[in-house]
């Protein structure tokens, strides 16, 4: 499974590249931090995000890392991963989660303003709960125009 991370000023935006739609764009999203005024029961202030990055637990993982305007670093101390996002350069970082769960970090370069406010929220899941949420996400755009679309010709 491959993820391109990408640091904006100031969220992070993630490509599946490895994944399309049926008009072949690649699943994307974005993801803001969660304010405080929307926080939900269980949510964790400053670090919990609108959409988070789905893995499939026990795979091999490859987040390809960069950024579009200034330096950021996308960390998760409790996975051990910590990678610059420099603009005009693209860094590897390889990930392998054993167990189902969610996993915080945050960007740990100062960036800005707001640079405290750039969370990541990674969370583990079944291999086939994996695929059921890649599946949603690949055909959630426009899905059933689409199928319809199909069953007409």
């Amino acid at each position: 499974v491959t993820i391109k991370v990408i640091g904006h000023q100031w969220y992070w935006s993630y490509e599946y590249s490895d994944y399309s739609d049926i008009n072949g764009n690649c699943v994307n999203f974005d993801s803001y931090m969660v304010s405080d005024d929307d926080l939900q029961l269980g949510q964790v202030r400053l670090l919990d995000v609108d959409n988070r990055v789905v893995v499939p637990a026990n795979t091999h993982v490859r987040a390809l890392v960069t950024a579009t305007d200034v330096i950021h670093s996308w960390a998760i101390p409790s996975l051990g991963i910590k990678m610059d996002a420099c603009p005009g350069r693209l860094n590897q970082v390889s990930m392998f989660i054993k167990r189902e769960g969610v996993f915080y970090g945050q960007c740990s370069e100062i960036c800005g303003i707001q640079h405290g406010f750039m969370p990541i929220a990674i969370q583990a899941v079944s291999i086939e709960d994996y695929v059921k949420w890649i599946a949603v996400q690949a055909e959630c755009k426009d899905w059933f125009t689409n199928k319809v679309k199909l069953l007409q010709k």
